[in-house]
């Protein structure tokens, strides 16, 4: 059997692809992603290692000059909501592209953290960390 979505050869029985980690089951979802060392109803086949997406981030000029002007009104500060929504979503999706480059179909104890780089620029920086693994269902 060929592999759907890479072409490889699979072998009989297979719930997934050993080269690209493609689910050849219909009860596995195409990728899973977790904050849990474990997943309920399926089985850690293989590790694969540790994967992480990293990306600094800034606010322009325009953006600070919003967000102190929402500081004074006092409550949340949108200015910073949609860019910092849109980073951590793009730290998950390059760390999910690194796991997918090893084979995986799903990462496990997913962590996703910021800090400050401390360089008096305003430069917070995101980062995903996970381990890359190949699942199939129990």
């Amino acid at each position: 059997m060929n592999c759907p979505k890479c072409g490889n050869i699979v072998p009989e029985g297979a719930s997934f692809c050993p080269n690209c980690g493609a689910s050849l089951s219909s009860n596995i979802p195409q990728f899973l992603l977790v904050t849990t060392p474990t997943i309920a109803g399926y089985k850690i086949q293989r590790v694969l290692g540790l994967v992480t997406g990293l990306t600094p981030r800034t606010r322009g000029v325009f953006g600070k000059f919003i967000a102190g002007f929402e500081s004074m009104i006092g409550g949340e500060v949108t200015a910073f909501t949609s860019e910092m929504e849109k980073a951590r979503w793009e730290v998950i999706e390059r760390a999910k592209n690194r796991a997918i480059a090893l084979g995986a179909n799903a990462i496990i104890g997913l962590d996703v953290e910021t800090s400050d780089l401390g360089l008096q620029a305003g430069i917070v920086l995101f980062s995903a960390t996970g381990t890359a693994v190949i699942i199939e269902a129990e």
